[in-house]
Formats: C-alpha cells, structure tokens, sequence
C-alpha cells in the first residue's frame, strides 16, 4: 500500500524567486490547479497529513512557491493556483511571471501535476495552461480531483471530454488520475508513480 511510502512530511520553504528554491539534488513534484481545485486538501490526503499544506475556503490562498520534503528524499511543490483569484490584475501577473520561470527553469522538476475539478466540462484556462504546457516541452501529469462529489458515470463522461480535447494537439496523453482527498481514491496510484520516477532520478 501507498501509505507505506510516506514516512515524513516537513514544510522547509516558501518564496517567490526559483534561484531560492532548495538545491535541485532530489526529484521534484509540483502541484498545480485553477483557484478552489481542491489542491491543499489533496496534497494533505497524499501525504497522510492533515494541516502540511493550508486549506482554506478564500481562493488564491496560495501565493508563494511551497516546497515540503518527503522522507528526506523528494521535494512535494504547492503553487499559487490560477483562474479565478480577488487579486490585482498585477498581482496576478507576478504570480503568472513566478509560475513560469519556476516551471522552465527548475532542472529537478521531475513531473508538473495539473488538478482538474471532475466535476465540470474541460475549462478554458485548464486547456491553455496544459497546452501552453506542452509548448515548452514541460512533463506533465493530470489529476482529476473531487471524484466523490458526483457518480462515477459523470467522472467518466467528464474525462472522455477531457481526452478528446488534448487528442486535438496531442499525439500521446499524459498520465491521468482520478483522486478523491475524502475517500483517498487515487492516492496508491499518485505515489507508486511518484516512486517511480524517484528511481529514474537515482539512476
């Protein structure tokens, strides 16, 4: 079982400038999503902590890079989300200008976990962000998030859209994952992946 696989969670930074991010000498995982996608309480479920990462109700809590380490040997990312936010059109473009050369130029970065709320139809400014994405050539990973908010039959149907939109400009899907923070549903499959591209770093 996944749960096995965590041993230790500890917050070690927040900042807003990627050549002040910890040393890139282990794997890194960043966390990624539209303002409210559910990404505190996910992270907190996959680490099996239940206050690493601050949840609140506000969107656009998150403003700074936040980086944890797990077990001492990779680095977990929470970054500020995107979309909807009660910020300043320049704040917000500070935030954009942060996300970017976070993104381009940490080497460590091992896969960027996009979150999409399962609940809704394929969202403009998700599609953007994975297509702007793919543009640089960046790694990337799809997390469908709040799968038990609805039926399965409405997960799956969502997901079907999902697909057929990035089969318009992509020749190969990246690895989706359905995850729910309530009922830990994903969390196994999430982390096993994650273990496995912490032994391609080693090698």
């Amino acid at each position: 079982m996944a749960k096995d696989l965590i041993s230790n969670a500890e917050f070690v930074m927040s900042n807003t400038r990627v050549d002040k991010c910890p040393p890139p000498d282990r794997p890194e995982y960043a966390f990624i999503g539209r303002s409210n996608v559910g990404k505190s309480s996910l992270i907190n479920m996959l680490v099996g902590r239940k206050n690493l990462a601050k949840t609140s109700g506000t969107p656009g809590k998150t403003q700074l890079i936040n980086h944890f380490i797990i077990n001492n040997e990779w680095y977990l990312v929470d970054l500020p989300g995107y979309g909807f936010a009660k910020i300043s059109k320049s704040q917000r473009q500070k935030w954009e200008e942060m996300i970017r050369s976070y993104l381009q130029e940490r080497s460590n970065l091992m896969t960027i976990f996009i979150l999409v709320d399962s609940r809704h139809e394929p969202q403009k400014n998700d599609l953007e962000f994975i297509q702007w994405l793919g543009l640089q050539q960046l790694p990337i990973s799809i997390i469908l998030t709040k799968s038990d908010k609805q039926s399965i039959n409405k997960t799956k149907a969502n997901l079907a859209m999902l697909t057929r939109e990035l089969r318009k400009t992509w020749e190969f899907l990246p690895p989706i994952f359905i995850s729910s923070a309530e009922n830990k549903e994903g969390r196994d499959e999430i982390l096993t992946y994650i273990t496995h591209w912490n032994d391609q770093f080693k090698l």
